[in-house]
């Protein structure tokens, strides 16, 4: 997958709104593979809700959504499947860990699938982000901070075309923010991938090429 594009893509519930000033909802937008991009939101603009597009799990908007060439209206539960598997990486804001599995077990999740990296460089990213000590201890303990971290590193250990990061800074402090900036980068400059981060206020120490608003 090289480009994402949004054809005129409105929300059910913006329909009726004549007010929006978005450079994303009712236009022509493209997310290019190899770009990192910035998507600025006002609370209430849908945020999550363009997360949620992207990976098949809403579909009440008007307007088109293109990956590639093709219209992911038509997609089918095995299609949708593989674009999470193997296209789009996501770091939703809520996190979605299982409580009851260990901190390592959250990140392998989708890595035992793939193999896309190693135990050690796993291990190895625990140690980067301050979290060591922690995993092996059940994800349902650690603070909202390191349920954070682990979220993060799940996002990355499968491969993709895009890395989607819903608002991915609220519980870190600027130390870990940059951490997770910088293996953000070192993820895109080894694999090309496209990265695409929204916000609506303090946002990840990315170099953007550009920044839209919601």
């Amino acid at each position: 997958m090289r480009i994402i594009s949004l054809h005129q893509v409105v929300p059910q519930v913006f329909v009726d709104r004549e007010d929006m000033n978005s450079q994303i909802w009712h236009t022509e937008v493209d997310f290019e593979k190899g770009n990192t991009y910035l998507v600025e939101a006002e609370s209430g603009m849908g945020k999550s809700t363009f997360c949620s597009y992207l990976l098949g799990y809403r579909h009440d908007y008007s307007g088109q959504i293109f990956f590639d060439q093709d219209d992911v209206r038509r997609y089918k539960i095995s299609q949708w499947v593989t674009v999470r598997q193997q296209h789009i990486g996501m770091l939703f804001q809520e996190m979605r860990l299982f409580p009851e599995l260990t901190a390592l077990e959250n990140v392998q999740i989708k890595n035992r699938l793939t193999s896309t990296v190693s135990k050690a460089t796993i291990e190895e990213w625990f140690s980067k982000l301050g979290i060591a000590e922690k995993l092996h201890q059940k994800a349902g303990l650690l603070s909202q901070g390191q349920q954070q971290r682990v979220a993060f590193m799940r996002s990355l250990a499968q491969p993709f075309d895009f890395l989607v990061v819903d608002e991915p800074i609220s519980h870190l402090d600027d130390v870990n923010a940059q951490l997770m900036a910088d293996m953000v980068m070192q993820v895109k400059e080894s694999t090309q991938c496209g990265v695409i981060v929204t916000s609506i206020g303090k946002h990840l120490p990315l170099t953007y090429d550009y920044t839209l608003k919601l």
